[in-house]
């Protein structure tokens, strides 16, 4: 049967792959963004879809729809894009939280909320569980991210132990595909823009921390099966992400590999402050109670990324030699 679904950050790089799957799953979408990080750009296949309904709105203010579900995500998740106006991150993560439960308990929807692996923080435990609790510095620069989170997921439980809201949390790890931002400072954009306009590939510390790789089409299949997943009584929170780590060194090799360029190396700068020197998920839950793993391999879900930035820049390029 059709449902009515609310996906709130709908317009940036997650949000739209995922309102292209409901649409195709036969769902009425209502999409709502303030356009901070998305773009109404990344929607392009939904617009003219008569089940796709767009409208401007931002999460720290009430909205007042009538939903069977809601996807929570709104919140800019990119160093550079949360810590440009941190207040207004945490009050994206929690007020977000606050307006959407109380949405979901007025209308009784099921509700998912996107959360993070940065609720690990810089972990001392590897790979990451669910069971594990952290190591966060709630004083850092990034903690408006990371405590964000960990206030909204601790929202989110308190509804369904006093409201007996239907409630999913996911913690999301490094994903990547097309339509992430081009100046959002994540190593894989960063890295193909980079390598595409043959500049050298900047890396932070000596490029030995690590992360897991997630494609974007695998994600939101995850989030899918968490979604339709019974009985209610599964909540997560469930890691989804790809489980084979590597070195961030390697991942730019690799791209410059795919590329086909020439770009050199470069020791950019120190570490940022609180960045984790490891990160790897453990889905093991994800695997017993969604049957769910990654299944698109870095090779393949670079490839498409690549392609994806190749076709931005040449736009890009032609529009500017239009404009002289």
């Amino acid at each position: 049967m059709s449902k009515r679904i609310l996906v709130t950050g709908g317009a940036g790089f997650l949000g739209s792959h995922l309102c292209e799957r409901l649409l195709a799953a036969g769902n009425d979408v209502l999409c709502v963004d303030n356009y901070f990080t998305g773009a109404k750009q990344n929607l392009a296949a939904c617009l003219d879809n008569p089940r796709f309904e767009l409208m401007r709105h931002d999460v720290t203010f009430p909205l007042y729809v009538e939903v069977d579900e809601i996807y929570n995500l709104a919140c800019p998740a990119s160093p550079i894009h949360y810590q440009h106006d941190p207040v207004q991150t945490t009050k994206t993560s929690v007020h977000g939280a606050i307006n959407m439960l109380g949405l979901a308990k007025r209308t009784r929807a099921k509700i998912f909320q996107a959360s993070t692996s940065e609720v690990y923080g810089d972990p001392t435990v590897h790979p990451q569980v669910e069971s594990y609790r952290g190591n966060v510095n709630p004083l850092g620069p990034r903690a408006c991210y990371d405590e964000g989170k960990r206030c909204a997921e601790t929202l989110f439980f308190d509804y369904w132990r006093q409201h007996k809201l239907r409630i999913k949390v996911a913690r999301i790890f490094n994903t990547y595909g097309p339509r992430m931002h081009p100046n959002d400072g994540r190593v894989v954009s960063n890295f193909i823009v980079q390598a595409l306009k043959g500049e050298d590939i900047t890396i932070y510390g000596d490029g030995m921390q690590t992360r897991a790789f997630c494609y974007v089409d695998d994600l939101i299949e995850g989030w899918l099966r968490l979604m339709d997943h019974t009985p209610d009584d599964f909540t997560g929170p469930v890691n989804l992400g790809n489980p084979v780590e590597m070195p961030i060194r390697h991942l730019a090799e690799k791209v410059i590999e795919l590329v086909g360029g020439k770009s050199k190396l470069v020791i950019a700068r120190p570490l940022p402050i609180d960045d984790p020197l490891q990160r790897c998920p453990d889905i093991t839950l994800a695997r017993d109670k969604l049957k769910w793993e990654p299944k698109v391999n870095l090779d393949q879900g670079l490839d498409r990324t690549i392609a994806y930035f190749d076709g931005l820049l040449r736009a890009n390029q032609d529009v500017g030699r239009m404009g002289r």
